[in-house]
């Protein structure tokens, strides 16, 4: 009998209490499986990029072009306005 079939059989006799708390962990084991597979994926991805060095770099900014706005300034001031100012009043090493 395969673990599909056993599975079932089990399924049958099982009430719908422990069925949903069940079908929960199911759910949470194939969401954890595409996870982990989506981590290795990117992990090595990272481990071919590791070994960038200066030149490297430089040769891909080539590549990429040259900015072309003039939105700077507009973005700056939007930087400004938002920011919050730090408040250094209670020194917590005094």
């Amino acid at each position: 009998m395969t673990i599909k079939q056993q599975l079932l059989q089990e399924i049958e006799s099982t009430p719908d209490t422990i069925l949903a708390e069940t079908l929960d962990f199911l759910r949470f084991l194939k969401t954890k499986e595409t996870q982990t597979r989506t981590f290795l994926e990117a992990e090595s991805i990272t481990d071919t990029l590791v070994n960038s060095t200066g030149r490297s770099l430089l040769e891909h900014l080539k590549t990429i072009g040259k900015w072309s706005g003039d939105d700077l300034q507009e973005y700056l001031q939007l930087v400004y306005a938002t920011r919050g100012k730090a408040k250094f009043d209670d020194n917590p090493f005094e």
